[in-house]
């Protein structure tokens, strides 16, 4: 199949767009990769009279730290390579106030080939593999991923368990939404008609563990379940993706006197809601879950030790 007719345009800034946006409202739809997007219209699954590519706009295109004043620290701003339990906050950052800003015209892998990468943003290092093949991530984006809110993606868990920030613009102004309040379901996000996602932002947490695994029939498939975690030597954020309808984030104070994850984990899983389809049942993915979550949340405590 193909997608039904529609308009296409370039805007060559954010300004431009937010105009088209204003003016087309639901009858628009932003292409930035299209990764997700194009195959969506091609089976009739959405519809859109315009498409508005953001990909060439110049402000878009950058990766950069942010301070949590709201000042970007263009000291720290380098160019992109060619190709290159709800919302808790990961403690002991040494950097608890800096943020790194990823525009929405970043690909997945412009973000692997940032020399900082690995230092600032490990858990997104450890994750971004798992993101589809490398043609698909030269042009999928960072952000498009997150927008697209598909609950078995790598980039959405990323950000549920770092507790990220989601910036939205349009002509009436500007919003930050945390991970939890910006995502709301399966596909659904609290991003209004007029708005455009501009840049997502991620905690840094240097000197912190991290590990993620998840389980797909392919490398490269959208995970059956998902499992990322961020450990200090006191606390553990984790989270499940590919569950329920959106990434479900936790997170415990580790005990010295005990070893291995708490019990409590395994019941906190049952109660979430889950969901069936072709690939596996609800009861599946909390048995997945079950079986490398302890092997995941260990990996992570043992790097920050």
């Amino acid at each position: 199949m193909k997608p039904r007719p529609f308009d296409y345009v370039r805007p060559d800034t954010v300004e431009e767009a937010l105009a088209l946006l204003a003016e087309h409202g639901d009858d628009a739809r932003i292409l930035a990769g299209g990764q997700s997007l194009v195959p969506m219209l091609n089976l009739r699954l959405i519809d859109a009279k315009v498409l508005i590519d953001v990909s060439r706009i110049a402000e878009l295109d950058v990766i950069r730290n942010f301070s949590e004043a709201g000042e970007v620290d263009d000291a720290m701003q380098e160019p992109l390579p060619a190709t290159a339990r709800g919302g808790l906050q990961v403690i002991e950052n040494p950097r608890p106030h800096e943020k790194v800003e990823i525009g929405a015209a970043v690909t997945q892998n412009q973000l692997m080939a940032w020399p900082q990468l690995s230092q600032k943003l490990p858990l997104l290092a450890a994750a971004l593999p798992f993101v589809g093949h490398f043609q698909t991530r030269n042009k999928g984006t960072v952000c498009g991923s997150i927008a697209h809110a598909d609950p078995s993606a790598e980039l959405p868990l990323a950000l549920a368990v770092l507790d990220g920030e989601v910036v939205l613009r349009s002509r009436k102004g500007s919003r930050v939404l945390r991970a939890a309040q910006f995502q709301k379901d399966m596909l659904t996000t609290a991003r209004a008609a007029d708005e455009l996602i501009t840049a997502v932002r991620f905690p840094v947490t240097i000197g912190q563990g991290v590990a993620f695994r998840e389980i797909a029939r392919r490398h490269g498939d959208f995970a059956i379940v998902g499992v990322a975690a961020v450990a200090t030597r006191t606390w553990v954020s984790f989270g499940v993706g590919g569950l329920s309808g959106r990434p479900v984030p936790s997170g415990f104070r580790l005990d010295p006197s005990k070893q291995g994850m708490p019990d409590w984990i395994g019941q906190w899983v049952e109660q979430l809601d889950g969901y069936d389809d072709l690939h596996a049942t609800a009861a599946m993915r909390r048995d997945l879950f079950k079986n490398i979550a302890p092997d995941v949340i260990a990996e992570a405590v043992r790097c920050a030790a």
